[in-house]
């Protein structure tokens, strides 16, 4: 007996619809939440088709020698940035006839590692001893609708409103110094180092639940009400507060080193992130773990989204200009169908609630309404100041704690300077340190 997969009902109903579809051959992703007894399957998605083929895609692949394994895992790559903390990328699936059945099986191995690969290249948070490293394949044939059983593949009616959320609101303050030493000033490698750093602190942090220090093995809804069986649950809610040290170890002996920089980066402000655990005897550790890890992702992807969109739409900067600003996108959630769960994506300023609906649809093959959207982020301008006269203004106090800055202050000319900004709609949370 293999691992054990709960699977909310319309999972099976999508696949079946897709099932009925005129295709030979269709792949897609399993979206869900793994512990250590048993394996969650809250969404499958299918693979968008190709730009190039939307308007003759009656099969999306007509053989496996035509099936995109690049093209899938950048689906899947997508799909991870819209996951909140908790939810991954479980593994893929294949509708495909029955003469297909002895050759699909090496494609889907094949998929499901370059997936796994592609998403955990990004991973700026440490594996865990407890993590489930266990990946998914389902084969749907697409005449008898059987599967393989080497996994108890169990649909649950209710599992899609079966999950407890952690929210919290932190501030940034990150500091990444450019050395002159360095070959050269690449922003996108120093930023990712500087996040990186950023999230070992983050991993090392303690963090409060509804104001309370709980044991790591607790039970996370130990004392909260149960809803009464077969009858759907409101969505439990936690506050979480995050205390970041400012040392692992008072006693312990550091070294100050001087190094002579060029320039700077900062990245200042308010992240609003969000995590789901499954509500079957959740324990408090791996609720923690699921928020820190979405804290980490949603900086890091911010960052990664941001450097695409440059390398896309703007041009070089001048040479000898000394800095310059660029907004951060901010975070948009909207709802699973027949979920209390929230999936999100990233606008900037001047992108449309159109186009975020269009992303929704594309990526997730979700149908969201406008009025479903939750943009918890506000975008604001912000001033351009001199160097000069940074310490001496007040405003950037009000900075701080409004905008998620990316700065880049160069000493010396002919090197080109970056800062990301954003700010976040006012929630009630206090950053403590040490």
């Amino acid at each position: 007996m293999g691992r054990s997969y709960f699977v909310e009902e319309a999972v099976g109903q999508y696949l079946s619809e897709l099932n009925d579809k005129p295709k030979a051959l269709i792949t897609g992703l399993l979206i869900g939440q793994c512990s250590q007894l048993r394996d969650y399957v809250l969404l499958a998605i299918r693979t968008p088709p190709k730009e190039e083929g939307r308007e003759n895609s009656a099969n999306y692949h007509s053989d496996l020698s035509n099936i995109d394994e690049e093209w899938i895992t950048a689906h899947a790559s997508q799909v991870s940035r819209m996951l909140p903390g908790g939810l991954f990328v479980l593994g893929v699936f294949t509708i495909a006839v029955p003469e297909m059945a002895k050759e699909i099986q090496n494609t889907l191995r094949k998929l499901v590692f370059s997936v796994e690969k592609t998403i955990a290249r990004k991973r700026l948070w440490k594996i865990s001893d407890d993590d489930v490293s266990d990946r998914v394949t389902l084969h749907l044939c697409s005449t008898t609708k059987n599967t393989a059983k080497p996994a108890d593949w169990k649909y649950q009616n209710g599992l899609a409103t079966s999950w407890a959320s952690l929210e919290c609101t932190i501030n940034v303050n990150i500091h990444i110094p450019l050395p002159t030493v360095l070959a050269n000033h690449d922003l996108e490698r120093n930023t990712r180092n500087g996040v990186a750093r950023w999230a070992k602190q983050i991993e090392e942090a303690v963090f409060l639940i509804n104001g309370q220090v709980k044991d790591e093995d607790d039970d996370l809804l130990e004392g909260q009400k149960k809803s009464t069986r077969n009858m759907p649950s409101a969505t439990q809610t936690f506050d979480v507060r995050i205390l970041t040290q400012l040392s692992r170890n008072s006693n312990a002996r550091s070294t100050a080193t001087v190094q002579v920089c060029s320039g700077s980066i900062n990245l200042k402000g308010a992240l609003k992130c969000k995590a789901y655990i499954h509500n079957n005897k959740p324990k408090v550790k791996d609720a923690v773990k699921a928020l820190k890890r979405d804290i980490i992702n949603t900086l890091s992807d911010r960052c990664e989204i941001l450097f695409e969109d440059m390398i896309i739409n703007e041009p070089p900067p001048e040479k000898g200009s000394e800095r310059a600003y660029h907004t951060l996108p901010c975070r948009v959630f909207g709802p699973i169908a027949g979920s209390n769960v929230l999936l999100c994506d990233y606008k900037f300023g001047d992108e449309t609630v159109k186009e975020i609906q269009e992303r929704f649809l594309e990526m997730l093959d979700q149908a969201v309404q406008t009025e479903d959207l939750h943009t918890v982020e506000e975008m604001n301008m912000v001033e351009v100041i001199p160097p000069k006269d940074f310490q001496d203004d007040v405003q950037q106090k009000r900075l701080t704690k409004e905008v998620l800055l990316v700065k880049l202050h160069q000493n010396i000319g002919a090197v080109i300077a970056l800062a990301v900004a954003i700010s976040v709609a006012a929630v009630s949370f206090n950053y403590f340190s040490d």
